[in-house]
């Protein structure tokens, strides 16, 4: 089984770089993309964890707004990751998270929530991307809501009026950046309408003369139809069709390949990235 698509304390989920490779492993999964919010920092110790049963796709989550203010999330996979101009655009994406939170910390505390930019570090640790999923955390631990799911469907999702977007590169640019460090480019979730606003389908075709390679199409967020008209985009415009859990451990609904890649779509697409940089054990 082929998962394109997990989180690690890295960033914002709940298991180490190496217990997600073990997770992955118990789950049979053969291929496992690491994918951490705008950050590469849990690599190394996902590394130390692969056995010959697995291999990695190292890369990122990387976090982009278009023009017109729309989120989108970039998935970017098998880049060198000692490339300077990656490494520039994750870190610039990381520093504005953290005005970002304070002021999402502010919003709710105006309206008598309890928490604090402390509760939030408090649970995320010294290391990871601070972001929403820690925040929901926090508001987990202090009895505000039940799950981080409960969190985000009644205060943290894109629509809500607690919520605040970060500085990030759009789109385009992301996938510039990608490409130039020699890896692939997969948007993922696009049509997941659950999520607040969405992308339009005339953007794909930007994107693809941006040098998008594919779209991450089989993802819990996107419903039957939703996942068609992704296909369809896809096949007209011929873009590798990935699918993933973007699982993220305990307190997300998300198991651990739950939705998969096909093994021929993720041939073309590893084919596509200027080195071969998957991680298997020597």
């Amino acid at each position: 089984m082929i998962d394109l698509h997990t989180h690690s304390t890295a960033s914002d989920g709940t298991d180490s770089p190496f217990a997600l490779v073990k997770k992955a492993l118990a789950a049979g999964v053969t291929t496992l993309g690491v994918t951490d919010h705008d950050s590469t920092a849990g690599w190394s110790e996902a590394t130390t964890a692969v056995q010959s049963q697995i291999e990695l796709v190292l890369g990122a989550e990387i976090s982009c707004l278009t023009d017109d203010g729309v989120s989108v999330h970039m998935l970017g996979l098998l880049f060198d990751g000692e490339d300077m101009q990656m490494q520039q655009m994750l870190a610039d994406s990381r520093d504005t998270r953290v005005p970002r939170m304070r002021k999402m910390v502010d919003l709710l505390r105006a309206d008598g929530i309890a928490i604090s930019l402390e509760d939030v570090y408090a649970v995320a640790g010294d290391k990871a991307t601070i972001g929403r999923p820690h925040l929901a955390d926090a508001l987990v631990h202090n009895g505000v809501v039940a799950s981080r799911d409960e969190a985000f469907n009644d205060l943290l999702h894109n629509e809500s009026k607690y919520y605040v977007s970060h500085a990030a590169p759009t789109p385009v640019e992301a996938i510039g950046v990608i490409r130039s460090a020699g890896g692939v480019a997969v948007i993922a979730h696009p049509f997941a309408s659950r999520r607040g606003q969405i992308l339009e389908s005339a953007h794909f075709a930007d994107l693809l003369r941006a040098g998008l390679h594919g779209i991450e199409v089989h993802h819990r967020d996107q419903s039957m139809a939703e996942r068609e008209m992704l296909i369809a985009i896809a096949q007209d415009l011929d873009l590798i069709v990935t699918g993933a859990s973007d699982y993220h451990g305990t307190g997300k609904l998300n198991a651990m390949a739950e939705n998969t890649t096909a093994p021929e779509q993720w041939e073309r697409l590893e084919s596509l990235a200027s080195a071969r940089r998957v991680i298997k054990k020597r």
